[in-house]
């Protein structure tokens, strides 16, 4: 049985300012769930239909209905078992290698989709401007399906970070007016920013940009404004990547 406080708790950490205080966070469905366990996450509670299916201590185990399970899940259509798990503290920034820098991406799901393509790329770290989404948010944590594990997220100053970064690495941006992305043979360190959703990168980010870089746009009409961030992620990546094996 899930009691008051417990529902509660975890309602609260639908916001981040509760998610900052408690430093807990919720993730839902038995990959996801079982993904940040094999991480070694440490796990504060796990609310599940069928206790069989996680390997752990009963003791932070609670067998639940699936009424209970809805009465207490973000989800529309709630996924066997929901877990609360602490935030692990946030690592160093390894500069040795491919970068990814984000300027202020405020969708769950471009966020979450960003991070499954880092693990994808083995872009291990993952640079956020801090009014990027948190990527704590229950709506993330569902996207990246498990990938947060594989990846290292800071949040921190984008600008002041790459002001110092800048002076020793190539700093990438993605603009309309650009370098055509598929002609460039581009390195295999440096540092890649995307930018906002609806405005691009910011004009301070843009001052600390060495080298555009452009998607460019096929076909005669030509009426879409710009690609998702997500998908704009994808292609850069995989052309990063393309050119590293020369």
């Amino acid at each position: 049985m899930v009691s008051k406080n417990q529902k509660k708790l975890i309602k609260s950490l639908y916001q981040k300012k509760y998610r900052k205080q408690h430093g807990l966070f919720v993730a839902e469905g038995k990959k996801v769930i079982k993904e940040l366990l094999e991480a070694n996450l440490r796990l504060h509670s796990l609310f599940t239909l069928n206790n069989k299916i996680f390997d752990i201590s009963e003791k932070s185990v609670y067998t639940i209905t699936e009424e209970e399970l809805k009465q207490i899940s973000f989800l529309t259509t709630p996924q066997v078992a929901l877990a609360i798990f602490y935030i692990p503290e946030q690592k160093k920034i390894d500069n040795d290698g491919l970068v990814l820098a984000l300027d202020d991406i405020r969708d769950p799901g471009n966020l979450g989709t960003i991070i499954r393509l880092c693990d994808w790329f083995d872009v291990k770290e993952l640079v956020c401007s801090l009014q990027t989404v948190d990527c704590y948010n229950p709506k993330v944590i569902q996207a990246t399906m498990g990938s947060i594990t594989r990846v290292n997220i800071t949040y921190t100053d984008l600008q002041q970070y790459l002001k110092i970064e800048s002076s020793s690495s190539n700093v990438f941006g993605t603009f309309m007016g650009g370098e055509n992305i598929f002609s460039l043979k581009l390195p295999e360190k440096g540092i890649v920013v995307m930018g906002n959703e609806a405005n691009g990168i910011s004009a301070t980010i843009e001052n600390l940009v060495s080298q555009k870089l452009a998607i460019p746009q096929f076909g005669q009409i030509q009426k879409t404004e710009s690609l998702n961030v997500a998908t704009a992620t994808a292609i850069v990546l995989t052309e990063f990547k393309r050119s590293s094996f020369g």
